[in-house]
């Protein structure tokens, strides 16, 4: 089982020709880009995605909620099942399966057709983040690293803020099964562009079943996944239903809102590098600034909700903290298990995906019986109870390079 008390992060095993780090980091973040945003395309493609399979709303939501569940799985498995291949190889063929599996959903003739094609999705959401999270620690330096860490997360925030509304009014103008299309385009590029610059990456250690319960036996992994547990869930509870509270704020219309949801994905995407820069140097002070950051922007918006200047600026506040939160979290657990990274990134992905399908579901039975001040609340007080799971993992910092592994209490 992998020590938490000052164990070493291990140099990349990979080598890369000198002036390549950098584009192997971004064909990475190219991969995650691609995933996300097939992920979420349907959240702006609802309507015209079920009047063209015949199907009602709620059942073309299924198209999202699925690739999450399998998502969640596969994150776990698949690293098992493919312990030792290359990994490159494996992001490849992950692509690979991404673009057969948006193209199979351009040409669905039944909503059947497209939720196998949604759960093939799934796989590539958890394989590609189970691996590629962890390798920026191989592909670079350590004092380099975290930065590359960030850049693979930002893929993330940019589909949010890029993917999704470009494939959305795609979608608008060519029709939904246009917008599949190009992301099938779009992920063979991606792998094309993977199998270029990526060097031959080995598996560390092969991951196996057994490997999931030593990591969650390491009280330092268990403390940072229960803080992720908390602050995923609390965000998607809050922030899935963010709609209904906007609707309340005074002089607040329906493009007044888009253009607030957009400031919001920008401010997230620099705060996943604001998050990764800190995380770099200490991801135990990045995870505690973000907990108590979240819940306490989350919280005032209860009582913001009748000034647009307020609401407007706490929106922001809260895409920028919460833009940490991925990388953070992954820069806590490399340093907590560095003989198992990508156990840990998988161990991370599959929880992360579970919270965000538990934040939806709660947060709607909470808007439901009480309403959406109830669901504020409720996330924000999740989050402020990741503050304590952080606080007990420990007070050592990593060294600068956030090499070594926060120390647990004596």
């Amino acid at each position: 089982m992998p020590s938490t008390t000052s164990a070493t992060v291990p140099q990349g095993t990979g080598s890369i020709p000198s002036g390549r780090p950098w584009p192997a980091v971004l064909a990475l973040a190219a991969a995650t880009f691609s995933v996300v945003t097939t992920e979420m395309l349907p959240v702006g493609l609802l309507t015209p995605l079920g009047s063209g399979l015949h199907v009602s709303a709620g059942t073309a939501g299924l198209a999202l909620t699925l690739p999450g569940l399998v998502a969640a799985a596969s994150a776990l498995l698949l690293p098992v099942v493919v312990r030792r291949a290359d990994r490159r190889t494996v992001l490849c063929a992950l692509l690979l399966l991404l673009a057969a599996a948006d193209l199979l959903s351009a040409l669905a003739p039944h909503i059947a057709v497209l939720l196998a094609a949604r759960a093939l999705v799934g796989v590539c959401i958890g394989g590609v983040w189970a691996i590629a999270a962890g390798l920026g620690p191989r592909l670079l330096p350590p004092d380099r690293a975290g930065r590359a860490t960030a850049l693979i997360f930002s893929g993330i925030a940019v589909a949010s803020v890029l993917g999704v509304p470009a494939g959305t009014l795609l979608g608008s103008l060519a029709g939904w099964r246009w917008a599949f299309a190009a992301l099938a385009g779009l992920a063979l590029a991606v792998a094309a562009a993977l199998f270029l610059v990526l060097p031959p990456l080995p598996p560390e250690r092969p991951v196996r079943l057994g490997t999931f319960a030593g990591l969650l036996r390491t009280a330092c992994v268990a403390r940072g996944l229960l803080a992720v547990v908390l602050l995923v869930t609390g965000h998607f509870a809050a922030y899935t239903y963010v709609r209904p509270v906007l609707d309340r704020v005074p002089g607040l219309d329906a493009g007044t809102v888009s253009t607030l949801l957009l400031g919001y994905g920008v401010a997230g995407v620099a705060g996943t590098f604001a998050g990764g820069a800190l995380a770099a140097r200490d991801p135990r002070r990045a995870l505690l600034v973000i907990a108590a950051g979240l819940g306490t922007v989350v919280l005032l918006l209860i009582p913001a909700a009748d000034s647009l200047a307020a609401a407007t600026g706490l929106l922001v506040l809260w895409g920028l903290v919460y833009g940490g939160v991925s990388v953070s979290a992954q820069n806590w657990l490399s340093a907590a298990a560095p003989q198992a990274r990508e156990a840990g990134s998988a161990l991370f992905a599959g929880v992360f995906n579970t919270a965000i399908a538990l934040g939806a579901f709660m947060g709607g039975r909470t808007a439901d019986a009480l309403g959406p001040s109830a669901v504020l609340a409720a996330g924000g007080g999740l989050a402020l109870l990741a503050l304590p799971a952080v606080l007990g993992a420990g007070t050592r910092r990593p060294d600068p390079a956030g090499a070594r592994a926060p120390r647990e209490r004596p």
